[in-house]
């Protein structure tokens, strides 16, 4: 589809929201960011993967990869408030190692792999260095992340604890790292978001997304200009 097209159908959908709804979406889309990615690793309670995608939509994080080997998740619609039908999931759940095809397509895109771990030798969240796009696995509730995601990663990261308990919640954890990092990369000076047309195709799915009926109205007028 071209730009002139698209362009087009962004017009046709937007008279379908109400001017408040409009706004949200030009607002929010162009403070999303998609520089910095979050995966999530086999994890196997639905609350704090929900809790996860929900901290992520009010970070203005858009892509989420979730790594499903063993545990399929499930969004808890009550935890997550709708949180999903504005992000980007990318499910791997169709090859022997989910987690290796996960970690090579995001490799290939241009993404430093950067786990996280409850280790005080890792490098501290608030020292990471935010200038090379990157995506920020996180592992399951119990074991954190696997020996694959070990040997594959580019870096480690933490965040400083001085308590007794050993680790956060991965809820907590994720949230955490969200809030750094995405404060970090808003006070730089990085290209942050989407590109020209990335943003415009963002925009076009979140009006699908507000509208009753969406998909049918787009298909309608996509069919009529063909």
């Amino acid at each position: 589809m071209t730009i002139e097209l698209k362009e087009a159908v962004f017009e046709h959908l937007s008279k379908f929201v109400s001017p408040d709804r409009l706004l949200k979406i030009n607002t929010n889309a162009a403070k999303r960011i998609t520089h910095m990615q979050i995966v999530l690793e086999d994890i196997y309670q639905g609350h704090n993967a929900s809790a996860v995608l929900r901290s992520a939509d009010c970070f203005g994080i858009q892509h989420i990869h979730i790594v499903e080997n063993n545990n399929k998740l499930n969004v808890n619609d009550d935890i997550a408030m709708g949180s999903d039908k504005w992000l980007s999931l990318h499910r791997y759940n169709s090859t022997i190692n989910n987690t290796k095809t996960a970690i090579e397509e995001l490799k290939q895109n241009g993404f430093k792999i950067v786990a996280t771990v409850p280790n005080n030798n890792a490098t501290s969240i608030s020292d990471f260095n935010i200038n090379s796009k990157f995506a920020l696995v996180f592992g399951t509730e119990i074991t954190g992340i696997s020996d694959n995601i070990k040997q594959l990663a580019d870096e480690f990261v933490t965040i400083p604890m001085y308590g007794f308990t050993e680790s956060f919640n991965i809820s907590v954890s994720a949230a955490l790292c969200m809030h750094a990092l995405s404060e970090q990369i808003r006070n730089s000076n990085l290209n942050y978001g989407f590109t020209p047309e990335e943003l415009l195709d963002q925009k076009i799915n979140w009006l699908k997304n507000s509208i009753k009926a969406g998909n049918q109205i787009y298909e309608q007028f996509i069919k009529a200009l063909a």
